[in-house]
């Protein structure tokens, strides 16, 4: 293809606009196709000019489609189905600490079998995190996330089904494998949003994890009682069966259509969104900037703090989860040191007095998202997950007042567990989603959050051990060990070297509005025109 240049006052037509750059006019040749064959002639300083392999030609990024689309009713439907994951995903997860009272008494459990039951669900969910973070690497996030919530669904509904301790804890172990891949979910969803609704939208999404607990202590106050537990499994899976069915409507991750060349399905995604919005999308073609390894210098410090950050928050969250059921179905209600003898005088299934303490404590956790959602875009999100580390830990001191007593008074106990809990959105939300997704490239996201994900589930692991069965042991070594937990953790937070407050999810080791070398940027019109790799040669 040649095009020559004929004089000054020549306007090169492209298909739908042209542009002026320097006094003169440009084409945007949107079909430009980059060839060593193809050569064109283009205007410069009024003279004939040839430019090699391809054309000037207006340019955006992916970040800047998002920014000008910007959140809307698409978004809205796409986080009401996020949602409904979400809430599985808790269900799923929060089940447990409610079934192991019934379980212990029914089964005769001694404490070391009651842990291996959450356990081995958060060992299936960490061994599984490769194995997802493989597949929607290479199938896609959507792919991952529907084949994820099928395997999760099926195998809930068979745990509901088992005989025996042995096949319930298999069977358990095989749910976690599936739970592994649904944190897909968030990470999906944050890649459609806008850097100005990120922060907010992740929050509010988040806290549905709260809502999810809120339904399994609701429906295990009706159902328990009078059904049994293996009912309560059997519902639990109702949220995802729902995911299921309308899973389809999700679409495919737009930086994954772009990383695997797919440019054109990632346009008609725009497309889409930008009609349901009602918003125009930027004029150009889009491009995508080069990836990088993981192992840079900048990211050192980060990839070690990080995954600890993330290890202690499951630790921690979990750990008052169980040690709150566990103080609520003993006979002595600050935990004291026991025998285990029958179960029938140390134990006893919960009542509907505890699990109405219960839901206290998760509502809890919305006054603390409201909290986190005004604060954390005011002081940072390093320092927020610094002060909520420092407040729990505080909350866990005054426990040290029932060592050596009989009783301590369940509302001094909750009051404690409500402290904690008000903090732990903002460690959850913060850890887990947005300073991971922030301070990585795309391309790093997927094995940076495999890692910290795998970090959090050995936390989440070794909870049990801890709350459940040391406990029996020791209510000061068991409490001294979650308080140093969220001390660590604090200084961890402080010792981060970047604050992602404002920042958008990066492409690459350019900021989300840069550009390639070979740009130039028109900043008076605000459009940014490239050569795309050519030369530009008088004649």
């Amino acid at each position: 293809m040649l095009r020559e240049y004929w004089g000054a006052n020549s306007i090169m037509k492209s298909k739908e606009h042209t542009r002026q750059v320097s006094g003169h006019s440009v084409g945007d040749l949107e079909d430009c196709v980059l060839d060593r064959d193809l050569r064109c002639v283009a205007p410069y300083f009024n003279t004939k000019m040839t430019l090699d392999l391809a054309c000037f030609t207006e340019t955006f990024t992916l970040n800047d489609a998002l920014e000008s689309i910007g959140f809307g009713k698409f978004h809205c439907k796409l986080a009401l189905m996020v949602t409904l994951s979400w809430i599985a995903s808790s269900i799923e997860v929060m089940i447990t600490s409610l079934l192991a009272p019934q379980l212990r008494c029914e089964w005769r459990l001694p404490s070391y079998q009651v842990a291996l039951i959450t356990s081995m669900l958060f060992f299936g969910m960490g061994t599984s995190s490769p194995v997802w973070g493989h597949m929607v690497d290479r199938y896609g996030r959507r792919v991952g996330l529907w084949i994820c919530t099928i395997w999760t669904a099926y195998f809930g509904l068979l745990s509901s089904f088992a005989p025996t301790y042995g096949w319930f804890l298999f069977l358990r172990c095989i749910v976690g494998f599936g739970l592994g891949g649904t944190s897909q979910a968030m990470t999906l969803y944050s890649e459609f949003l806008p850097m100005k609704a990120r922060g907010c939208s992740i929050m509010i999404i988040g806290g549905f994890w709260s809502t999810g607990t809120l339904i399994v202590v609701l429906l295990a106050m009706w159902i328990m009682p009078t059904l049994g537990w293996m009912w309560l499994l059997g519902l639990s899976v109702t949220p995802m069966a729902i995911f299921i069915s309308v899973c389809f409507w999700i679409p495919e991750s737009l930086r994954f259509d772009m990383l695997t060349g797919n440019t054109g399905k990632a346009m008609a995604t725009l497309r889409r969104m930008a009609k349901e919005n009602g918003k125009p999308l930027p004029q150009g073609k889009m491009i995508a900037f080069k990836q990088v390894s993981l192992h840079i210098h900048m990211h050192w410090r980060t990839t070690i703090l990080l995954p600890f950050i993330w290890l202690a928050n499951s630790f921690s969250y979990y750990g008052i989860v169980l040690l709150t059921t566990e103080f609520l179905q003993s006979e002595d209600s600050c935990g004291q040191a026991r025998i285990e003898q029958t179960c029938s005088l140390q134990y006893k299934s919960l009542t509907s007095n505890d699990y109405k303490d219960i839901l206290w404590t998760t509502l809890a956790e919305f006054p603390g998202l409201l909290l986190c959602m005004l604060g954390v875009d005011r002081i940072g999100r390093k320092k927020s997950m610094a002060v909520s580390y420092i407040i729990s830990f505080l909350s866990f001191l005054p426990l040290y007042g029932c060592i050596g007593r009989y009783v301590c008074h369940r509302r001094v106990l909750l009051f404690f567990v409500v402290v904690f809990e008000l903090n732990n959105c903002i460690k959850t939300t913060e850890a887990y989603f947005r300073f991971s997704a922030s301070v990585y490239m795309f391309v790093q996201v997927t094995l940076a959050l495999g890692i910290c994900i795998g970090m959090g589930r050995l936390g989440s692991l070794i909870s049990p051990f801890v709350s459940q069965v040391m406990l029996t042991m020791s209510l000061y070594l068991t409490l001294s060990i979650y308080c140093g937990c969220c001390l660590l953790s604090a200084i961890a937070c402080v010792m981060l070297p970047i604050e992602t407050m404002g920042m958008g999810l990066r492409e690459s080791t350019f900021d989300g509005d840069a550009v390639p070398s070979n740009t130039t940027n028109n900043r008076s019109s605000g459009a940014t025109f490239s050569c795309c790799q050519g030369q530009i040669k008088p004649e």
